[in-house]
């Protein structure tokens, strides 16, 4: 399945022209601001019509017109540019500040999304419901979904004992899984995505069951190890992290002895394949 583009921004703006770059280092998608304006303006010089508009959002006060990054992108000329581009959350609110009928489907859109996360934390069990829906839509299996829902039951399991450990936020948590993963895998989870050819996409999601066997022991281990050897804060952590991930490299070591192939593999459960973004990231 070819994504040279992200499939969220193409439906927003119906397939019109959105010049789009990933940024690797990041993980994020950055979005020409111009190209936002020129649809749902329609005007006919769009880098005026944002011009005046932020200006008038400084005026205001607003947040919104300093929340832009300067990057070259490719213009119709073949040649790079300093263009304005905002981050997915900073493109929802370029749109809000749009005074445009091409904007209100999507404005309405957002607030029924807003409405739903209400929802949400009235009746969690909505958010089960959506999350089955969602991989349906994506082609996962029913046993596949199931093995996923466990897996998220299993990373609280996790995140709660570090929180008891004195371990509380998703930087640290993001550290401490890092070295677990880079004891039985070789890799940080960033460069697991890269391998398999991932952007926003699960790593989890994408794994094979073997790979979700020993990404679920080393998690699993590092549990155990830190209920019995009570670490306290991030360094002691980061010890016990490295201890759970050699009990899975040991198991793949084991299992590849007897395969006589390594069971990390760049495969993904979807065969995503993504064209490298041609526009350059190029920071002023």
């Amino acid at each position: 399945m070819n994504q040279d583009k992200m499939h969220l921004i193409n439906k927003i703006f119906n397939n019109e022209t959105i010049r789009t770059v990933w940024d690797k280092e990041q993980e994020k998608y950055y979005v020409s601001v111009i190209d936002i304006v020129g649809v749902l303006s329609e005007s006919d010089n769009p880098r005026k019509y944002w011009s005046v508009l932020k200006t008038r959002l400084k005026k205001e006060g607003s947040e919104v017109a300093t929340i832009c990054s300067q990057l070259k992108l490719k213009s119709s000329d073949g040649k790079y540019y300093n263009t304005d581009v905002v981050d997915i959350e900073g493109m929802f609110r370029i749109i809000e500040s749009i005074p445009s009928k091409n904007a209100e489907p999507i404005k309405q859109w957002l607030a029924k999304l807003g409405s739903e996360r209400i929802d949400e934390t009235f009746n969690p069990s909505i958010t089960v419901e959506r999350a089955f829906d969602t991989y349906r839509a994506k082609g996962y299996s029913e046993d596949l979904i199931i093995k996923r829902i466990k897996v998220i039951q299993d990373r609280k399991k996790l995140t709660d004992i570090w929180n008891e450990h004195g371990v509380y936020t998703d930087k640290e948590y993001a550290i401490l899984t890092n070295e677990i993963y880079k004891e039985w895998s070789g890799m940080t989870t960033k460069e697991y995505k890269s391998f398999k050819g991932l952007r926003k996409e699960s790593l989890r999601d994408n794994m094979s069951d073997v790979e979700i066997a020993l990404a679920d022991l080393g998690e699993i281990a590092t549990r155990e190890i830190a209920k019995k050897k009570n670490p306290k804060g991030l360094n002691e952590n980061i010890n016990i992290a490295r201890r759970g991930g050699k009990v899975a490299s040991n198991a793949r070591k084991d299992l590849e002895s007897e395969l006589g192939e390594s069971v990390v593999t760049n495969t993904n459960a979807l065969n995503y394949q993504y064209v490298d973004d041609k526009d350059k990231i190029d920071y002023k």
